[in-house]
């Protein structure tokens, strides 16, 4: 039902309840909207539509929408964060990187295989240093 006394539209809609925790009392889609002919605009956060005595209009803030987001995102990322977590922890193993190691087959080279080449003519202060024994790939 949504409106007043005054002025309300009530319509029978078959749905199921999810045991899920959400954030939301209800969701309307689109068996909803075709049943009340209602129109969202999520822009202006109104539903309107048809009454007996002329156009139903629900509304609400954007504090609250926002407020509903929020609380929505961080009760979606508690509830991936506990379903995922214990799957990680036994997929993956833990190492100890090897900071003395290289990482790349251009490892660390010493200043006297770089040259200074300066890249603005007018500053001579703004130089970059490039390694004088790169391979010719």
């Amino acid at each position: 039902m949504f409106g007043n006394r005054a002025n309300s539209c009530l319509e029978v809609l078959t749905f199921e309840v999810v045991d899920f925790p959400v954030s939301y009392h209800a969701f309307l889609g689109q068996p909803c909207y075709a049943k009340f002919m209602a129109i969202p605009n999520h822009t202006y956060l109104k539903l309107k539509m048809p009454g007996p005595n002329g156009i139903i209009t629900m509304s609400s803030a954007f504090s609250h929408a926002f407020m509903c987001v929020r609380e929505h995102f961080e009760l979606t990322t508690m509830v991936i964060n506990s379903s995922e977590l214990p799957w990680l922890r036994e997929s993956s193993t833990l190492a100890v990187p090897n900071c003395n190691k290289p990482t790349s087959s251009m490892a660390f080279r010493s200043l006297e295989e770089t040259k200074a080449v300066g890249i603005d003519p007018t500053d001579p202060t703004k130089t970059v240093r490039i390694g004088t024994q790169l391979p010719a790939k």
